[in-house]
């Protein structure tokens, strides 16, 4: 199979895709942006926590 096969091939496939539409891409972006801020802030608040509960027991000894 050569590259021009190929590349008819997968333009072929490309035409069978369904695409999201800008409000569906919008409406995605904005949950992974707030997913990712939850995530930061937990690990930060986690982070916190764990940083403060390592201390005391470093000051214990």
């Amino acid at each position: 199979m050569g590259l021009g096969q190929y590349l008819k091939e997968t333009q072929a496939e490309l035409k069978h895709v369904s695409w999201p539409t800008q409000k569906q891409i919008t409406y995605f972006t904005i949950v992974v942006i707030i997913i990712s801020i939850i995530t930061a802030v937990f690990l930060g608040v986690a982070d916190l926590g764990f940083s403060r509960i390592l201390q005391f027991v470093m000051e214990l000894k």
